[in-house]
């Protein structure tokens, strides 16, 4: 079962969307543990896409990633992981909560 986020599921589509491609522009952003555990399985499944190098591939990711984010997973950040079999990205929860609603903060980032 994937988390709400308390939106509809066009919504909620769309803000995942932004979360990655924030994620693969920056390489590392800061958010909730929930968003980060929620976008990780969908972004380590655009980087095995990427890593194979196949033209198919950079369509896939063009027809789900804003062009930029597409064109910098599949010419930069694909190719770093090509010996790596999975476990691209690394969730570390701080120690810190959110101010307005305490909710727990955690820095989701590319593996080097």
């Amino acid at each position: 079962m994937h988390r709400k986020f308390g939106k509809k599921r066009g919504p909620r589509r769309s803000f995942l969307k932004g979360l990655a491609n924030n994620l693969i522009m920056k390489e590392k952003i800061e958010t909730t543990t929930s968003r980060a555990k929620e976008i990780r399985p969908l972004v380590e499944r655009l980087v095995t896409i990427a890593r194979k190098q196949e033209l198919a591939g950079l369509r896939i990711l063009l027809s789900r990633l804003p062009k930029q984010a597409a064109q910098k997973l599949y010419f930069e950040i694909g190719p770093r992981y090509k010996e790596r079999s999975g476990g691209y990205l690394r969730i570390t929860k701080e120690g810190k909560l959110r101010k307005r609603d305490a909710a727990q903060q955690s820095i989701i980032e590319f593996v080097k």
